[in-house]
């Protein structure tokens, strides 16, 4: 892991289209911005943990499971 000290509104260039900038430092909270193309998703660390422990959850579901989900989402409207 790379560590690097920055001050507040100083950035960390990551190749070529991504830039973070640190917005604001109040207390123990940073605010940072990520400067990056729309085809970059990003995600705050828990919530992509979260994405990818229901992606793994939804890849062992058999196919008669998945109809019974698309059977009782159609029933609902």
């Amino acid at each position: 892991m790379l560590v690097l000290t920055r001050k507040s509104e100083e950035a960390i260039q990551l190749g070529d289209n991504i830039t973070i900038t640190i917005v604001e430092i109040k207390g123990n909270k940073v605010r940072v911005g990520i400067d990056a193309p729309d085809i970059v998703r990003i995600y705050r660390k828990e919530l992509y943990d979260k994405i990818k422990s229901e992606n793994i959850l939804s890849s062992s579901l058999s196919i008669g499971e998945f109809d019974k989900i698309k059977d009782a989402l159609q029933n609902q409207g």
